[in-house]
């Protein structure tokens, strides 16, 4: 008799559009992470200035925020399939972008910026339509097993990315760099075209064209406030990597105190995602569905917990663990929160519910680096990186006591009408 059970077959796998899904997916996350790796080290090699990493996050950010009514709007109102083509290709001409001013040296930091405003608006859009269109493409009880083998493939990319794109730059700079992350973005968008949209279950009478963007929009808001599971899973994932994450150290940790290079780095960005797939390979095997909020909130701390340990590590493998450790629950937290956003919302709210979840991420991610930034240029790298860890577990514990009814939940199909 095994020691395990035997995991349960994914029937996921033999949808075609699915697994082209995955694919495209890939490509597009492949270049977003080289994408940021080397927009890292290029722009603190050029600066030395721990205030322009935080304007990198800035710079993604403030477009999301800008367009997250249109986005939500949008994307409740037509296919989402062209949506995310069209998000993909501009995202492959602000490679092109990049890769021309990889030339100009420091002069060139400020069209970074520039560029980065309206990749960050392509986010705006293709991050909620990723979000929202996978329950289109697999049935309803395949659901929480595609969020978490769809994980696990994203995370895989995070492992290749940031080490290829350290790779990459060490070879040949920005400018081959940013010509590989060109063409997975076409790439991404040749493999979307044979996705098949199988369970699109759109309501125009959601909207309806006699009401305003604004009405439309605003309907979702109601919505996210009035089921406290959603509101409670999404806000814990934005204020505790706002206040917690360190990504946006790495390229000081890795130059200032750890004493590696641009390979380095890459390991290190590597190391979040080696956590994440590890974690995500077993759930996409054994999916659970019990005790799911207590276990979200104890995975959220896990996550501060081992910030705190790299935040204090002077040692280069320590650092690398601790990041694992951190990727590993990060990926445990992604897996809960999504499906129960996805049990909870119907398809004709998607769109906009997965836009603000979109933006509570970005601001999570881009505004989490602002936020590191910033606190790094004024009290040192170490001390804002200790006080997010902190924050962090401060964070759980607030939200554990201000959303009972998430700590509560078991089951995520509990998490329908709440």
């Amino acid at each position: 008799m095994p020691i395990f059970p035997r995991a349960p077959a994914s029937d996921a796998w033999r949808n075609s559009g699915f697994v082209a899904f995955l694919l495209a997916r890939l490509a597009g996350m492949f270049a977003t992470q080289i994408q940021a790796v080397v927009i890292g080290w290029q722009v603190y090699e050029l600066t030395r200035s721990a205030m322009a990493l935080a304007w990198v996050g800035l710079a993604q950010f403030l477009p999301m925020l800008l367009l997250l009514m249109p986005a939500g709007d949008l994307i409740d109102r037509v296919a989402r399939k062209p949506v995310l083509m069209a998000s993909w290709i501009v995202a492959m001409f602000c490679s092109l972008a990049l890769l021309w001013l990889s030339g100009h040296g420091s002069a060139g930091v400020s069209g970074i910026y520039a560029t980065l405003v309206l990749f960050g608006c392509t986010r705006a859009f293709s991050g909620p339509t990723v979000q929202s269109i996978l329950p289109q493409i697999v049935p309803r009880e395949q659901l929480a097993q595609a969020i978490a083998t769809n994980g696990m493939v994203m995370r895989a990319a995070s492992i290749g990315g940031p080490i290829v794109g350290g790779l990459l730059y060490a070879w040949g700079g920005g400018a081959l760099s940013y010509a590989v992350c060109a063409l997975s973005f076409l790439s991404a968008v040749f493999l979307l075209a044979r996705v098949e949209i199988r369970y699109a279950d759109m309501h125009p009478g959601a909207s309806a064209a006699d009401s305003t963007m604004w009405q439309r929009f605003t309907v979702g808001i109601r919505f996210i406030i009035q089921r406290r599971i959603i509101l409670g899973s999404i806000s814990l994932d934005l204020f505790a990597v706002l206040l917690g994450g360190v990504v946006a150290l790495l390229p000081i940790y890795a130059a200032e105190i750890l004493h590696t290079g641009s390979d380095g780095l890459g390991l290190l960005r590597a190391a979040i995602a080696f956590g994440e797939v590890g974690a995500g390979f077993v759930l996409s095997r054994y999916p659970f569905n019990r005790n799911v909020g207590k276990t979200m909130l104890i995975a959220v701390a896990v996550f501060g917990g081992a910030n705190l340990v790299f935040s204090l590590s002077h040692w280069y493998w320590l650092s690398f663990a601790a990041l694992m450790v951190a990727g590993a629950a990060d990926m445990v937290s992604v897996y809960i929160r999504g499906a129960l956003v996805q049990f909870s919302t119907p398809d004709d709210m998607r769109g906009r519910v997965s836009a603000v979840n979109m933006l509570f991420i970005g601001s999570s991610n881009e505004l989490g680096e602002f936020r590191a930034g910033s606190f790094a240029e004024h009290l040192g790298v170490v001390a804002a990186a200790v006080s997010g860890g902190l924050c962090t577990l401060a964070v759980v514990a607030g939200w554990a006591w201000l959303f009972p009814t998430l700590r509560k939940v078991d089951k995520f199909e509990e998490a329908e009408g709440k």
